[in-house]
């Protein structure tokens, strides 16, 4: 079964290095990086929680309690959308402008609305956790100057402790910028 938010972009496989914007249709949003494995691990976590949870739902079931089978089943079906989401989570770009999805928000910027989108050195969120080290972030400046969160950071779930793909994901988010932004 495909699973279209775990695809990445290919353009920094063998064949394909020298496009920046490999893909046929440009309308689609698209993840330019693969999901990292702190993210992956958190969402296989939440997933094997649900499992059992399903699992007491079915014995709660059978004991014949179905209002604490309900309760469980509810349950199992947040933890299962909560992985899912948390899978989607990071930035997205099309031909229409980049996306930054959020666990509870996500937000769009035209490429139109956008002056700039660079990598930036500044404090960062460690895996998202209120404290902060000091890190590179990739950031968009807004025409109108309105802040906007970083799209990502080289010490979040994507890309803790993975230098080269923070390049390579940060690379494609401003190859698509200087396709867009200009045309």
């Amino acid at each position: 079964m495909p699973l279209p938010f775990l695809t990445a972009d290919r353009a920094f496989d063998a064949s394909a290095e020298d496009a920046a914007l490999p893909f046929d249709d440009h309308d689609s949003w698209r993840r330019p990086y693969r999901p990292g494995p702190w993210r992956v691990a958190a969402a296989a976590t939440l997933l094997l929680l649900a499992s059992f949870v399903l699992l007491a739902a079915m014995i709660i079931a059978f004991a014949g309690a179905p209002s604490g089978a309900l309760v469980c089943l509810l349950l199992a079906g947040v933890l299962i959308a909560a992985a899912l989401r948390l899978l989607r989570v990071g930035a997205w770009v099309s031909r229409h402008g980049v996306r930054r999805v959020g666990f509870f928000r996500t937000s769009t910027v035209p490429w139109n609305g956008a002056s700039a989108v660079r990598t930036v050195q500044q404090p960062v969120k460690w895996l998202g956790f209120p404290r902060t080290v000091q890190g590179q972030a990739l950031v968009v400046v807004r025409r109108g100057g309105e802040p906007l969160p970083p799209l990502v950071t080289d010490h979040n779930a994507d890309f803790l402790g993975r230098e080269e793909a923070f390049e390579r994901a940060t690379d494609a988010v401003e190859a698509w910028a200087g396709e867009y932004r200009q045309g």
